[in-house]
């Protein structure tokens, strides 16, 4: 039996499942999600737990019977606590504001983007504090925040705000992970100083 699979899930106070035909629905505080279940993976709820087994014994089973739990385990975190993944910008001039849902940034293109999440994904923007630094990455001048229940669309979203300045290569400037590590590559000047 998968290791991670057979460990029940245990449903924190406030969490309602309900579980029909071949899908599970959990909601919560922070929102409500659903999930197909394989046909081969079967799932019950009892003494306030969820217990996930499955009916195969082939490789392709015990694969999903362990990614089945650990999906049912992050909609519970989803829909109790929440996802959040915060971005920092970094760059001379950047600028990112609210706009209704969305939020507009200047990131140095000829225009200004507006992006709008999708609606179950929250997002705020701060400007970082200077008693709090090390809640930032160093030279930050704008901290994204993207909240919602669904671990993957915030990530998804995350990604897509990263992807409108991606990093720069060789003084970090555009947007990162709050804690993204960068291998940053010597000075375009230093290198051509050294080439004969």
């Amino acid at each position: 039996m998968s290791r991670i699979g057979k460990q029940p899930i245990p449903i924190p106070k406030g969490i309602k499942v309900s579980i029909e035909n071949n899908k599970i629905e959990i909601s919560g505080p922070k929102g409500k999600l659903q999930q197909v279940i394989h046909p081969s993976i079967k799932v019950e709820v009892s003494d306030n737990q969820i217990r996930v087994t499955r009916t195969g014994d082939k490789k392709q089973d015990r694969a999903l019977h362990g990614l089945t739990r650990a999906i049912i385990a992050n909609m519970i975190k989803g829909v109790s606590e929440g996802y959040t993944i915060n971005l920092d910008v970094l760059g001379l001039g950047y600028k990112v504001e609210p706009k209704g849902k969305g939020i507009m940034l200047s990131l140095g293109h000829t225009h200004p983007i507006f992006f709008l999440p999708p609606p179950e994904v929250t997002l705020e923007v701060e400007i970082p504090k200077k008693e709090k630094a090390e809640e930032y990455t160093p030279g930050a001048s704008y901290r994204i925040r993207v909240s919602g229940c669904d671990k993957a669309l915030v990530g998804q979203v995350a990604a897509k705000i990263r992807s409108f300045r991606e990093p720069d290569c060789y003084k970090g400037k555009g947007i990162r992970y709050f804690g993204e590590q960068l291998r940053l590559k010597p000075g375009k000047a230093g290198g051509a100083a050294g080439a004969k």
